[in-house]
């Protein structure tokens, strides 16, 4: 009503193909110009092993989005050791190029900057022994994107 550009940041785990649920779906589909999705890993294994959960779901989330032409930004979190291998990257850029409606690929930096908050909750960080991307993993993995899409960036 007031052209106010709406965009949804989300992993799309919650996602599924209930009737309900794409009932509601749609109502929110309607209001919202951009998706900017997480997409972790593409091994459902290894996804589990990451996050806890498979990929099952954020997969369909994203060709769901695809088939009904909804612009998509897809972002990927290089984390060295886990998330970083070129195996797994191109395996990420064969499954977005199938999607119709990805405008723009962001690889992200893994850093450590929310090391404080889980010390400050009593809880393990993980991930503390891993080490911040260096300059040329970076160029690495936004190589992989740039065969296809024009607009890689890393943030």
């Amino acid at each position: 009503k007031h052209d106010i550009h709406t965009a949804l940041d989300t992993s799309g785990g919650p996602f599924c193909m209930e009737p309900d649920y794409l009932e509601s779906f749609q109502k929110l589909m309607d209001v919202t110009d951009l998706f900017i999705l997480d997409m972790k890993e593409m091994d459902p294994e290894r996804h589990k092993a990451l996050t806890g959960q498979d990929n099952r779901n954020i997969l369909e989330f994203a060709r769901y989005l695809s088939a009904h032409k909804k612009p998509m930004w897809i972002r990927h979190v290089l984390v060295p050791g886990l998330t970083d291998s070129r195996e797994s990257l191109e395996a990420l850029y064969d499954f977005i190029r199938e999607l119709k409606s990805v405008e723009r690929v962001e690889i992200l930096p893994y850093h450590t900057l929310g090391v404080h908050k889980y010390e400050a909750m009593e809880q393990e960080y993980k991930l503390k022994d891993v080490k911040e991307n260096t300059p040329e993993q970076l160029e690495k993995a936004t190589e992989v994107f740039k065969k296809y899409f024009t607009t890689v960036v890393v943030n």
